[in-house]
């Protein structure tokens, strides 16, 4: 593993400044690059990446082979699968040498989807994000919203990377922008049904979206619709799939309210489903003559219950919630209803019909490999006899189908295309479990080329995550080939803290038993080698944001468990940012990790876990670091503090690196093309550290 060590790395000043809450004294030295406007800051920052970059010199020419690798595989000039809406298809695409999406549609011709392997005739250009970006470093989407008449278009753009939206509107049969610009909104819109009206949301001073706004198109003031006082709650609004209501959902971590509105009458009042009551989260789908209702008032792992239309708040149980599975949500459809479910650390999907008496059984999809994943893609169509939904594995690319209600039948539209010769015949997949000290089985996916030997010295790259409920199901990817292909073995590790086996899962990966999603973690390492696949210096883990905490903690608790870490927009000073109220998402993540401001024991149950706090004098495997100057979610600030203190605490051999995007936001680089530069860069430091460089 050639590189420069002549290079010094930079030495942040010690500036102390003492955190008192609870009788309890931290001295922070660090606190003060937290200010990115200081010129001190942003040249420390900058002498980071130069130390970086010199670092990694000797990666130039792997990481410039790992991206012609994903080029190469990928299909550049593509489209995705065209999704029915009233008289239109709509889709997007992309072209080679573009680094961003053009948004599509076509008017249809019969019920039969464009074919997606070329130019398709008629084709309507609704936006082109190149052009929108034009010279941007940056560019995101946070809506791309057609009226239901097919008229206008609703988009809102962020061209810094701290997700405030400038939303326009767009005349798609002249081409012409309408004088209407709706500058600091948030992601998602609402069209009202006549396409007079727009809704969208607005976010306060902690990045938290509490406002929803009604504007009519070319009036001079906005109305305010609702505004959310407590502050752990985010507000949301869609247009239902049959175009009756606007739907305003308001929810914290724990607890859920919806309203809704006629879609007909924007300037109406909004008509709440059922009060929030403390920890009762439930989600709304408008079925046409009713509500169907997913809530926990009754079963940890969520019923399904109906309600009438006069009456919303009253529930009738349809299907009970049990321990077997975790019912994630439901599609509703004139005819028939389908359920988005969890079961045994898998996703699954089933057909609800309509009967003359209401709903008959769910009838499950069925998928033959071991481990997969399957989720609900883009269904508009209220009266669509078929339904689209995604699959994908460890193995199998990204695959779009419909299934037709009616007799089950599916039909394959588009496989994600991989390109270059790749033999896909030539990996397989695994499912383990990892049994740790109190007994609980974490379920493990792994992926490998077939001809990977379980000789106890494979290299592996750990992925894990474990927070917020959010799960890390299986999924296929272009870029990681570049690792199987070297020989390395791929791992997820399903901690608790995700949902992968509902909603106990979560719950005991949250609060004060956090300490587990880092013990499992730890306990899958030490799987891999007890079962033989690998060393612990043949792992690297890797993790992003509450992800980035997962590596931090595991760092400090087991560093001898892995080679190296790479912590992508990390949350590792996680104490600090939720002791504070004024940062973006604190107070919405108390019901996530405990209030510290007011809760003596969980202050000093954070503290004995948050990363930043708790280096040490001991040896660390080789951490990379990357976070973005313009993050609004982990500050770069966290990272910063982080890698400053391992450099002056760690013993041994201290191999740390930092990596700033001066230009970018939580996601990174937003291009695709820098995107797989990221992705090569990363990639490239994982392999030089497994010793494959």
């Amino acid at each position: 593993m050639p590189e420069n060590d002549s290079v010094k790395p930079p030495v942040a000043a010690r500036k102390p400044v003492e955190r008192r809450h609870h009788g309890d004294v931290f001295v922070d030295e660090y606190e003060w690059l937290r200010d990115k406007s200081d010129d001190e800051v942003l040249g420390y920052l900058r002498a980071e990446n130069a130390y970086t970059e010199a670092r990694t010199t000797h990666l130039e020419s792997l990481r410039e082979a790992i991206f012609k690798e994903i080029s190469d595989r990928t299909l550049q000039t593509d489209l995705s699968v065209p999704a029915r809406r009233g008289g239109y298809w709509y889709y997007s695409r992309t072209v080679e040498g573009k680094q961003y999406a053009i948004h599509c549609r076509v008017k249809a011709d019969g019920d039969e989807p464009p074919a997606t392997d070329g130019e398709i005739p008629g084709e309507e250009v609704m936006l082109d994000g190149n052009e929108v970006a034009g010279d941007s470093e940056f560019f995101s989407l946070g809506t791309v919203d057609v009226s239901p008449d097919g008229r206008l278009m609703a988009y809102s753009v962020d061209l810094k990377g701290d997700e405030r939206f400038t939303l326009r509107i767009k005349d798609l049969a002249t081409g012409e922008l309408l004088p209407d610009e709706l500058p600091e909104v948030h992601y998602g819109s609402a069209w009202s049904a006549d396409g007079s009206t727009i809704f969208y949301t607005k976010v306060d001073d902690a990045w938290r979206p509490y406002q929803v706004w009604r504007h009519a198109l070319g009036a001079a003031d906005d109305v305010l619709v609702m505004e959310e006082p407590d502050e752990r709650f985010w507000v949301g609004v869609d247009l239902t799939r049959n175009e009756q209501a606007i739907m305003i959902a308001l929810g914290s971590k724990l607890t859920s309210e919806v309203w809704l509105l006629d879609a007909n009458d924007p300037a109406g009042r909004p008509v709440v489903v059922a009060p929030r009551r403390e920890g009762v989260e439930y989600d709304v789908e408008h079925a046409g003559d009713q509500l169907l209702i997913t809530h926990n008032a009754d079963a940890a792992n969520f019923s399904l219950a109906t309600a009438s239309l006069d009456s919303p708040g009253a529930w009738t149980t349809l299907i009970q919630g049990d321990e077997t599975s975790r019912l994630l949500g439901v599609d509703a459809f004139a005819d028939h209803v389908i359920l988005y479910r969890r079961r045994d650390a898998l996703t699954e999907l089933a057909i609800m019909r309509r009967t003359p008496d209401g709903f008959g059984a769910p009838e499950t999809l069925e998928f033959g490999e071991p481990i997969y994943t399957v989720s609900p893609g883009r269904n508009d169509e209220w009266h669509d006899t078929r339904y689209r939904f995604g699959y994908t594995s460890l193995v199998t690319p990204g695959s779009t189908y419909d299934v037709d209600v009616a007799t089950g039948e599916r039909r394959l539209l588009k496989q994600q295309p991989v390109l270059g010769g790749v033999d896909l015949g030539a990996y397989t997949q695994y499912r383990e479990w990892a049994t740790t000290a109190d007994g609980t089985s974490v379920p493990i996916s792994l992926v490998a080329r077939k001809d990977v030997a379980k000789d106890g010295n494979a290299p592996v790259v750990l992925y894990g995550y474990g927070s917020y409920e959010s799960s890390m199901d299986p999924w296929f990817s272009i870029p990681r080939l570049s690792l199987l292909d070297r020989g390395v073995v791929f791992a997820i590790a399903h901690v608790r803290g995700g949902g992968e086996l509902g909603r106990h899962w979560y719950d005991d990966g949250k609060m004060l038993t956090k300490r587990n999603t880092f013990t499992d973690f730890v306990t899958v390492a030490e799987h891999l080698v007890k079962d033989g696949w690998t060393r612990p210096e043949r792992i690297v883990a890797h993790g992003g944001s509450a992800g980035g905490l997962l590596m931090g903690a595991a760092a400090n608790l087991a560093p001898g468990a892995f080679g190296g870490i790479v912590a992508e927009v990390p949350f590792v000073d996680a104490l600090t940012t939720i002791l504070d109220p004024s940062l973006p998402l604190t107070v919405i993540e108390w019901e996530e990790w405990g209030n510290p401001l007011e809760d003596a024991a969980v202050y000093e149950y954070m503290k004995s876990y948050s990363p930043y706090e708790n280096v040490t004098a001991q040896e660390y495997p080789r951490i990379l670091a990357i976070t973005s100057l313009n993050d609004t979610r982990v500050f770069f600030v966290e990272p910063a503090k982080w890698v400053a203190k391992l450099r002056a605490t760690a013993t041994g051999n201290v191999d740390v690196l930092l990596k700033t995007e001066m230009e970018a936001g939580h996601g990174g680089r937003s291009g695709r093309y820098d995107a797989w530069r990221e992705l090569a860069f990363t990639l490239s430091w994982e392999l030089d550290t497994l010793g494959l460089a």
